[in-house]
């Protein structure tokens, strides 16, 4: 696969920013906050860094072509990538598969699971190929 094709699947550029803002809002206020308080600082941070975002879009989930349900994320980033995140002391594998099944449920195709953790943040990008195309 072409490297630009690679890049822009992955968003390259706008992941390397909302990793940049995690980093920013925990070096800022550390751990052991409860989850909406950094959900209002990543907000704020990602207002600084020009990135645009929606908190809590309601979005469809289908099943063959009929709306099942709704799921709304913590972030929608740029329309094009889901932030799902907790404030929890580990990051289970539920957690993991919750995002991807998100993904598959929606046409997105990139998802950052990002736990602001009690001792550091935790990031994971997850992808579902088979949203494209």
């Amino acid at each position: 696969m072409d490297k630009k094709i690679v890049a822009n699947f992955l968003h390259e550029n706008l992941s390397y920013k909302i990793r940049g803002a995690c980093f920013a809002v925990y070096s800022a206020i550390g751990g052991g906050h409860k989850e909406s308080v950094y959900q209002k600082a990543l907000a704020l941070e990602l207002e600084k860094v020009g990135i645009k975002f929606e908190r809590e879009k309601t979005l469809n989930i289908f099943y063959e072509k009929e709306q099942v349900g709704t799921y709304k994320p913590d972030f929608i980033i740029e329309d094009q990538v889901i932030i799902e995140m907790n404030a929890v002391p580990f990051v289970t594998k539920d957690f993991e598969v919750q995002l991807l099944n998100y993904l598959k449920a929606t046409k997105l195709s990139l998802g950052f699971l990002i736990n602001f953790g009690p001792s550091k943040v935790d990031i994971r990008r997850r992808v579902n190929f088979h949203n494209q195309g």
